[in-house]
């Protein structure tokens, strides 16, 4: 009876059985033996026939817990003997994709990784951090090896950082389905080679990719130009303005040395009116009013000027306003803003080409800020192989599905 009540509570069926259970309580463990039906032939992937046994070797695979226990299943794996003399083990239908465990238990890790620390998701389940890793860097080379990027014609690439200091990894990621595609170390030309040829290996042909968003960086856009062939490249809006925002900063950090008025006005300068406080509008208004002799008021209206200007949608208007845009702040003696103005005039097709594209990589930064947030839980990671693989886990939206039923679909 014992034995029927496991076998349908592991969905075990013919030739397979539970042939014995054994149960401690000291060190609190559950062990389920499986056997399978003497005289039964055994079938193998691409071998056409059905086989029969040639010898079995004994197999222990960690189970998901029978209540508070740690719960084992001992297989008796049956190899069988192939026409051609090999011998050839035989994978129980609930094995998992990494030795030792069960297809169950890796979707339990799988699901838990997704959302905590390996160290923390290893304590939950009573096994090795260095193990809980190897599922998952395990499940998402497989998930990869079947994912299919022929579709992607739109990328988003951004950096971020791996460790203190300047060591980076850069990101190429779908602009449409908003996931990670790609990862790579560094953050130079050569590491945008090194995503095209990552994306071509997964189908993706360079060629192929119409549109790439990227920050202003020469090496990116020396990379893009030399290995994207056929992308427009785009800055986007919310780039452009970040830099007239700092330069609006800027302007008021150099003020406030002889204007004290100006002292904890930034945040003010920097939101969105619409957003700010009764009395931080009503002082930004005065601030505003005196715009013929505080600089950094001007500073302001030239930010707010470009904003207006990237919110419309005709490419020769956006054009036509920035050229003289930028022609009325380099007249000006706000210096800070005139380093925008520089750089406006240097990526005017970039900035442009936001007009039509409306194509931006905001959502690949808030994708990298879940990398950080993983990466302070963690306390740091030292393996390029684990910062992939955690990457992938949140971000990669891959369908762990397609490698084992039991894992849940991608989000």
């Amino acid at each position: 009876m014992t034995e029927k009540l496991f076998e349908a509570a592991l969905g075990i069926g013919s030739p397979w059985f539970v042939s014995a259970t054994a149960f401690n309580g000291q060190a609190r463990t559950l062990t389920i033996r499986v056997d399978f039906t003497a005289g039964t032939r055994f079938a193998v992937p691409a071998v056409a026939g059905e086989h029969p046994v040639h010898d079995t070797v004994s197999k222990r695979y960690r189970h998901l817990n029978f209540f508070q226990h740690e719960c084992f299943l001992e297989v008796r794996v049956p190899r069988v003997k192939l026409p051609d003399g090999a011998v050839r083990q035989i994978e129980p239908p609930w094995a998992g994709k990494l030795s030792g465990f069960t297809l169950l238990f890796e979707a339990l890790v799988l699901m838990l990784c997704q959302q905590m620390p390996f160290a923390a998701a290893a304590r939950l389940v009573g096994e090795s951090r260095h193990r809980v890793a190897a599922i998952c860097e395990r499940y998402v080379d497989l998930a990869l090896a079947q994912a299919d990027f022929s579709t992607v014609s739109e990328l988003a690439i951004d950096e971020t950082s791996r460790a203190r200091g300047h060591d980076y990894i850069t990101l190429a990621a779908d602009a449409v389905e908003r996931r990670v595609l790609a990862v790579a170390e560094g953050r130079s030309a050569e590491t945008i080679e090194a995503l095209a040829n990552e994306l071509a290996s997964r189908g993706c042909d360079p060629a192929q990719v119409t549109s790439v968003s990227i920050d202003m960086s020469p090496a990116f856009i020396k990379g893009c130009a030399q290995h994207l062939p056929n992308a427009r490249i785009t800055f986007d809006k919310f780039h452009v303005v970040w830099h007239a925002s700092f330069a609006v900063d800027k302007m008021r950090r150099i003020e406030q040395r002889n204007d004290r008025s100006l002292k904890g006005m930034r945040w003010s300068l920097l939101k969105d009116r619409s957003r700010l406080s009764p009395e931080a509008a009503a002082d930004l208004d005065a601030l505003i009013a005196r715009m013929t002799t505080v600089r950094t008021a001007r500073a302001w209206v030239y930010k707010e000027q470009l904003r207006e200007i990237l919110e419309r949608k005709q490419i020769n208007v956006v054009r036509d306003m920035l050229q003289h845009w930028c022609t009325c702040v380099m007249r000006s003696k706000v210096e800070p803003m005139k380093e925008v103005a520089a750089m406006v005039r240097k990526h005017l097709e970039g900035i442009v080409a936001w007009a039509q594209t409306r194509q931006t990589n905001g959502f690949l930064e808030a994708l990298n800020g879940l990398f950080q947030a993983a990466k302070r839980r963690a306390r740091g990671f030292v393996r390029m192989s684990t910062i992939r693989t955690v990457i992938f886990l949140i971000a990669g939206k891959l369908d762990f599905s397609a490698v084992n039923p039991h894992a849940r679909q991608p989000t």
